[in-house]
């Protein structure tokens, strides 16, 4: 059965379409990545964010490995219904696989990109490996 408010979505040619997840306390975009039909429903009916790996071409349910959940709490769909907002609260306060809040912690300051977010937990003990 489908879901018609799946149809109002304007999916790529991939069938994919970017979602930015925001922190719905602080307002600070965490990260963007992107869903395909399934991933966005079953976010719907978890309130938990599910995304498509386009890397490992899987579907992702965030905090599957780190145990950063993000908890959804709204989901919108932007003026050209071409882009997902979720606005969710990120359980342990990592969203970055690299150990930061944000995947947004380069910032470009006189013509060079500076790392301006400190890693919170190193990637090693939230994967038990290396994550870049």
């Amino acid at each position: 059965m489908r879901e018609a408010w799946l149809d109002r979505v304007k999916w790529q040619e991939d069938g994919l379409v970017p979602a930015i997840a925001q922190d719905a306390r602080t307002g600070r975009v965490l990260m963007v990545a992107w869903m395909n039909r399934e991933a966005l429903k079953l976010t719907a009916q978890k309130n938990e964010a599910v995304y498509w790996s386009r890397s490992r071409n899987k579907l992702w349910h965030k905090g599957e490995e780190s145990g950063h959940v993000q908890k959804v709490l709204e989901i919108r769909l932007d003026c050209d219904a071409d882009v997902i907002l979720l606005m969710i609260e990120q359980r342990g306060g990592i969203a970055c696989h690299t150990g930061r809040e944000s995947c947004f912690y380069t910032r470009l300051e006189e013509g060079e990109w500076q790392v301006v977010d400190e890693v919170l937990k190193s990637p090693d003990e939230i994967y038990g490996k290396s994550g870049s």
